[in-house]
């Protein structure tokens, strides 16, 4: 079933949580960030294969090569935000977008509109957040 937004559509918290609309507002919210991320992708690999370094200057050598490390870094955040986008529209997809893994209750529309890709609600998060915490300092 495909839903027609209108432009101007915002999710609110005066409608049922998760309704097709909203289903539909957060797939499309997605969907843009998954392209946004492929097409800097494909520039990245673009700009990486255009040819070697050659700079004659170390110095400006060294920056070049640092500046493509952290570049191939970014890129490797995004192939792994892609995959969590991936995730997300798979649980649109099957019904559980939107709510908490661990406790099932809603995650929340401001988190979700902050942090699309949200798994847990913002307490559930406190309290995973707080567990690494503790165990981190044993």
């Amino acid at each position: 079933m495909l839903i027609t937004l209108p432009p101007d559509y915002k999710p609110s918290d005066d409608e049922e949580f998760m309704n097709p609309q909203q289903q539909a507002y957060f797939r499309q919210k997605l969907l843009r960030w998954r392209q946004e991320l492929l097409r800097e992708a494909g520039d990245t690999l673009a700009s990486l294969s255009a040819g070697g370094i050659t700079e004659a200057d170390l110095t400006d050598r060294a920056s070049v090569e640092t500046d493509r490390a952290l570049e191939l870094r970014t890129r490797d955040r995004a192939r792994k935000l892609i995959s969590k986008i991936d995730q997300a529209l798979e649980r649109i997809e099957n019904g559980t977008y939107g709510y908490c893994e661990e406790t099932g209750e809603p995650i929340g529309l401001r988190r979700l509109e902050a942090r699309p890709i949200a798994t847990l609600s913002i307490e559930a998060q406190e309290r995973h957040e707080r567990m690494e915490k503790v165990h981190r300092d044993d």
